[in-house]
This record gives structure tokens, sequence and C-alpha cells, in this order.
């Protein structure tokens, strides 16, 4: 690359039009992870091509590259696809970073925020001073640039189409004989749709461009060879240790003192819900989101605090981490609090996606508080972005494994046959309705277990009827850019039920279709569920 501009250019711009080959007019599946792979093995390509390799350290995300990548056309759940394509690009911008360093795992926020901001600065800048690179480089090697190169007439093209395009079309516009003769030129090309293709011509151009700047971000800016407050703090102590330790003090007491209070009503459990009068929905649900959000802001409290404050002596380094660590702790206890408020209102209600969401969270968010106590305890506090990352990943690698429609489906029927409480909600089978791809093998399989209730049984063939009317009636043709393996298993799953739900008929005069079930009952093919 270094005297070869050709090799860095082909490549990326064929990568551009990859893109649109198989994003333009397609739905999202397949071909996010093709196209992530795809510039993955050719930034590999060049940098080890040019003798750059690998920190080891930085080859560790591979493995997570591959397993979210690979999500993203497994999973339809909307916050798991979400967060694998999110995850898949921050490791790709993660591998463009630390390349060359490999010092990922020590990064602090402002090492985060500093090289974000210096990639995006790449993909806007270095492929335009790479070019006076390139120059600098071919003279000292004493290579002439050939005067016959097709790159000038290239960036030429491109540069004036777009500007011809705006100014044909406002002649256009502006004379009627003129736009006549216009189109007619355009349809002696046979070209259908000229501003489409200029546009698209143009985001091809774009992304080229930027994965330039990418790549060459990576061959050259991704050393590691400074991080942020490793030789001394980005912002020096400045607070006292006596005005820390009175602000950490008194969090801690107040924490203590509710905990202290509040204990029968954090682990009473269901004895205690209707003390004052509280129903199921206010025991669980009331102070829930308070709690959370106080755990949220302690703990940022805690982490500028320990940033910020001088501790000159051993004593006051224990004295705080003790407090510290006490702090954790009451948060710890907080959240088991809000954890078991989510279960009663889940052994209530059933699940949803937010309460399934919440539930995953709070567990890795525990995991963090330990994490925290600990580094704290080991004074390595700048661990903490590690960990924060580490849980992240766990927790959008989380949701993934647990198939979070097919989740809900399996523990809201179980809820349903198993519960005894009278105050109970019945099985809302329309909320299954708001559920994607993922759960239809589940209902399927609940629907052909014999020993499900005739009433659930019915509940289920109705949604089940109300799924495969509502794909029926959307016939778009998807190509196999758009596969995904979510959609394909949910065909494969209603299949085995055509004969069997034939009983239950779908009435779509109106909207929402509604089912008539075998016995004779009316089910909506429209959700009302508010979580």
């Amino acid at each position: 690359m270094k005297t070869n501009p050709n090799k860095l250019w082909i490549p990326v711009f064929a990568l551009g039009w990859l893109f649109d080959f198989l994003f333009w007019e397609k739905t999202p599946g397949l071909n996010f992870a093709i196209f992530a792979t795809a510039c993955l093995v050719v930034t590999f390509y060049l940098l080890l091509s040019d003798g750059l390799r690998p920190d080891r350290a930085s080859l560790i995300l591979l493995p997570l590259f591959g397993f979210f990548a690979a999500v993203t056309f497994i999973r339809a759940e909307p916050m798991t696809a979400f967060l694998a394509h999110a995850f898949t690009l921050l490791v790709m911008a993660l591998l463009a970073v630390t390349y060359l360093g490999g010092r990922w795992y020590l990064y602090t926020i402002s090492d985060y925020v500093s090289k974000a901001l210096n990639l995006f600065g790449s993909t806007l800048v270095r492929p335009i001073t790479y070019l006076t690179e390139v120059r600098k480089a071919q003279s000292e090697a004493g290579i002439q640039p050939s005067k016959r190169s097709i790159w000038p007439v290239v960036r030429g093209i491109v540069i004036a189409l777009p500007v011809i395009a705006i100014f044909a079309s406002l002649l256009a516009s502006a004379d009627v004989i003129f736009g006549q003769r216009l189109q007619d030129l355009i349809d002696w090309f046979n070209i259908d749709d000229l501003p489409q293709l200029i546009f698209r011509l143009v985001y091809i151009v774009v992304i080229g461009y930027a994965l330039a700047g990418v790549i060459l971000h990576a061959a050259s800016e991704s050393k590691d060879a400074r991080l942020a407050n490793e030789d001394k703090p980005f912002i020096p102590p400045f607070l006292g240790y006596v005005e820390s330790t009175i602000v950490l003090g008194s969090v801690v007491i107040l924490f203590g003192a509710f905990v202290m209070v509040q204990f029968q009503y954090f682990f009473g459990g269901q004895t205690n819900i209707h003390i004052d009068g509280y129903t199921y929905a206010e025991y669980a649900r009331r102070g829930f989101g308070e709690l959370v959000t106080v755990a949220f802001f302690a703990l940022l409290m805690l982490l500028t605090l320990t940033a910020v404050t001088r501790r000159e002596t051993e004593t006051q380094r224990r004295i705080y981490s003790g407090l510290g660590v006490a702090l954790v702790a009451l948060l710890l206890v907080m959240l088991v609090s809000a954890f078991k408020r989510l279960g009663l209102y889940e052994a209530v209600y059933g699940f949803s996606r937010l309460r399934t969401y919440t539930h995953v969270f709070l567990i890795w968010i525990g995991l963090l508080l330990v994490v925290t106590i600990v580094l704290e305890i080991l004074r390595r506090e700048r661990q903490f972005m590690f960990a924060a990352l580490v849980v992240s990943l766990g927790f959008a690698a989380t949701l993934p494994i647990l198939n979070v429609d097919s989740f809900i489906v399996k523990q809201n029927i179980r809820r349903e046959i198993n519960a005894q409480s009278a105050d109970r909600v019945d099985l809302d089978a329309q909320y299954f309705l708001d559920l994607s791809d993922d759960a239809v093998p589940a209902l399927v399989a609940a629907y052909r277990t014999p020993s499900v209730p005739d009433s659930v049984h019915e509940k289920l063939g109705a949604a089940l009827a109300c799924v495969n009317h509502e794909r029926r009636q959307d016939q778009k043709k998807l190509t196999w850019q758009s596969f995904q393996f979510a959609r394909f298993n949910a065909d494969q799953a209603l299949a085995l039920i055509q004969k069997e739900i034939k009983g239950y008929k779908v009435t779509d005069t109106d909207y929402p279709a509604t089912v008539t079930t075998p016995s004779g009952g009316e089910f909506s093919c429209s959700s009302y569920y508010y979580d």
C-alpha cells in the first residue's frame, strides 16, 4: 500500500460495490454478516501483505466478532438483533484502533472517547493524506508515477456525475423540450433510473473511502503506545480525603438505614404483598425503577470520587476503600431486592420482553458490582472499563443464547399450567403475536404437546392461526441476501401443523382479523398488550 495505491483503492471500492449488491432493496439477514466478514478479511489481507501483524491480544476479539456476526442472521428478536449488529461493529472498531497495540483491555473511558474520535477523523482525512504519502514514498523509492493513470479520470467522473445530474434535472424542469430530449437520451442508453444509479455510485464511493480511512488508521494509528491516564491522570486528583469520606460515609449511612428499615419488605415475599393495601403489581413495581436508578448513580458517584480524591497515606486509602466496598455491598442488597420484586411481578403477570431484558440485566449489573468490590480491594480501578466491557458483552451474548422470544413463550405457558394463585393473570396468548419468528418453533412445540390443557391448547392454536394467516398475506419473495435462520425455522415449524390449524377459521373482512376456534370462541389477531 505504501507505493501502490491501487492495492488499497481497488479492494475498498469493491467492498463498496459488495455493500450495494448485498443491501440495495434487501431486508437485513445474512447480508450483514457477509459484508462485515468481507471487510475484516480484506483489512487483514492488506495489513498482513504490508508486513503489519496484529498483536495477539487483538486476535482475542475475532471469536467475539464471529459470534455476534452469526447472531445477526440466526435470531430475529429486535433487541437481540440490534445488540448483535452493534457489538459486531464495536468489535470491528476495537480491532481497527488496537490492531498493532492490542491493549484494548486497558482502555479507560478517556481512551474510548479519544480512540473513537481519532478513528472518525481518520475516515475523513487519512485517504487524502495517504495520496500525499504515496507520492513521497514513490519519490524516495525512485518510482515515477505513471502519467497515464486512470484514477484522475475516475475521480473526475465521480465528482462530475452528481453535479451534472443536479443541473440537468433543473434545466429539464426549466424547458420541456430539453427535458424530453434528455429523457430520450436516457431511454437510448436504456437507463431506467439514472438518479438512482448515480446515488448508488456515490454511496459506493463514500463507503469505499471510509473503509480506506479505517484500514489506514489500523496500519498507522493502532499501536497503543500511550494510553490515557497511564503516565499521569487526565484530571489530577483535586478533592480532599476528608470531603470524599464525608460524602461516601453519608451515602453509606443513608443506604444502610434504608436497607434496615425496608429489610422486611425486601425479602418478605408474598407474605408482605398486602401490607398497607399493596396489590401484586404495586408491590412488585413500586420502587423498582428507583432502586435501579439509585444503584446506577451511586456507582457513577463512587467511580467519580475515586478518580478525583487525594489519598496520601495508607490509612486514608484503607478507610476510603472500606467505605467504597460498603457502598457497593449495600447496592448489591438493593439490586437483590429489585430482582425479587421483578420475580414476583413475573410470577403473576408473566414474562415480557422488557421484563426479560431487565431480568438478565440485573444479573450482569450485580456481577459488575462484585467485580467493582474486588478491583477496589486490589486497587486496580483502571480495570473497571474492561470489566464494564465484559459485562456488556456478556449481556449482549446472553440474549441470543437465551433466545428471548422462545423463552417468553415457554415460561408463560409453564406458568399458565402450573400457577396455583387465584391472583394470577390468565395466559395472554395475544402477546405472542407481537413476538418474532424466534417464538414460532416454541409455540408449535407447545401446541403439539399432548399434556397441554385444552384451554391453553386452543389459545395456542388460535395464535398460530393468526401467525400463519399473516405470513400468507405477506408473500414478499426474499432473496438469499436476506436469509435468516429464525424465519427458516419458523416456516419449517408451521409446515408441521398446517392440517391441525385448518380447524381455526380466520375472518379478515375487517381489521384486525379474527379467529374462530373449534369450540366457537373468538380470538383477535391484534395484540392489546402494554408492558
